[in-house]
């Protein structure tokens, strides 16, 4: 059985990943298509995924994402956001996204049951979804607040706790949306502020996909989701599989076997990697590399001690989530704060020598420089994150 070692994982990883070099495409939507997937929960992160590996404006993201299309949003592995590109979205929609819908729509009609006064609310969920789509088709964009308007139902509040001191209303509006996105009907579209804003307009799907999603068997795109996953962060655990894409294990297994994927050996125990990919890797020379928060490298897997060693404390909130990181050949050496002021701050959590450090700085100055006047923060705040702009 081929050993895989923990430095070849790396060598891997630097040169898939477009941390040994930048890649050489102009196009944001090379990004996405090397990663397979953007993390998108956090806006910022799409855009800095793209900056750290490809020397582009904002601008150029934003081209790629609202008027060239050639990457589209959508609610994919474990619930979550993502940036892919056009080939990949119809994978990831029947491979991840339709299970995801089925579960949130139950769980959306059980709880108007529970906490409204709709009767039937099967059916009267479904005709909401409908005209809420209408409205949209009808105007081509809009916020979620114009489509209240135009269908003011999606105030519906479900009231928790009803009767209590600490009752809660929360209007099913993102629900309803964020259900019409996960069959594949509508996209968030452009944001309402800067790259960096939370708040955004949704737009039909039609308006990135012509002819609507392609529609694929889900066995069949499990397995071309799980050969391009192996292609990106292979060799890597079953384990690894299945937590990046939320599948049940027997699912995760039957798209492993589908691909042929044969067993390795890795420095932490068994493994698997696509049968054409046993070919040795050598490291590339090391790069500095500022990855922002999220970034779908270090979210890659759920086993991440090869890159990561003994940072994770500093680096992670309690949810599991990873803030910006300092990558080095390979390996995640220390984090970094963007400042009020515009600068970045980096703290190294490890020694890479003088030459490395400096040519952190002057990564960390070029980075500031293509942020602009825009401020980026973290969603999910580390305590290295925390400890850098309290410093400051």
């Amino acid at each position: 059985m081929r050993h895989v070692t923990d430095a070849e994982r790396r060598a891997r990883l630097s040169l898939r990943h477009g941390l040994a070099a930048s890649l050489p495409s102009g196009d944001p939507a090379a990004v996405a298509d090397a990663m397979l997937a953007l993390h998108a929960t956090d806006p910022c992160t799409v855009y800095l995924s793209v900056l750290a590996r490809m020397p582009v404006e904002p601008a150029t993201v934003s081209a790629s994402l609202y008027d060239d299309r050639s990457v589209v949003r959508l609610l994919g592995m474990r619930r979550t956001v993502f940036v892919v590109g056009r080939e990949v979205a119809p994978i990831v929609q029947a491979a991840c996204t339709v299970a995801v819908a089925a579960v949130e729509r139950r769980r959306l009609i059980q709880h108007l049951a529970e906490l409204t006064p709709v009767t039937n609310p099967g059916p009267w969920l479904a005709d909401v979804e409908a005209s809420a789509f209408a409205a949209l088709v009808a105007r081509g964009e809009a916020t979620a607040a114009e489509l209240a308007t135009d269908e003011p139902r999606l105030r519906t509040a479900l009231v928790v706790s009803s009767g209590k001191p600490y009752a809660a209303k929360q209007n099913i509006t993102s629900r309803v949306l964020g259900l019409l996105a996960a069959d594949g009907k509508i996209v968030r579209g452009r944001p309402l502020g800067s790259w960096a804003s939370t708040q955004y307009r949704w737009s039909p799907m039609t308006s990135w996909f012509p002819d609507g999603l392609p529609i694929l068997d889900a066995a069949e795109a499990r397995a071309a989701l799980a050969r391009r996953w192996l292609a990106v962060f292979g060799p890597a655990t079953v384990a690894d599989l299945k937590w990046w894409a939320g599948w049940t294990l027997g699912d995760t297994r039957k798209a492993l076997a589908e691909v042929g994927a044969v067993g390795v050996d890795l420095d932490s125990g068994p493994g698997v990697i696509l049968a054409d990919d046993l070919e040795p890797v050598s490291a590339a020379p090391p790069r500095a590399v500022l990855l922002p928060a999220l970034d779908p490298t270090p979210m890659g897997w759920t086993g991440r001690g090869w890159f990561l060693g003994d940072h994770g404390v500093a680096l992670f909130d309690r949810s599991g989530n990873i803030g910006p990181t300092v990558f080095w050949g390979g390996r995640i050496v220390g984090g970094w704060a963007h400042l009020p002021s515009g600068e970045i701050a980096v703290r190294l959590l490890e020694d890479i020598g003088g030459e490395a450090t400096r040519e952190v700085a002057t990564e960390a100055e070029r980075l500031a420089g293509l942020i602009g006047d825009v401020r980026v923060k973290s969603r999910f705040a580390t305590p290295l994150e925390k400890d850098l702009l309290a410093a400051h």
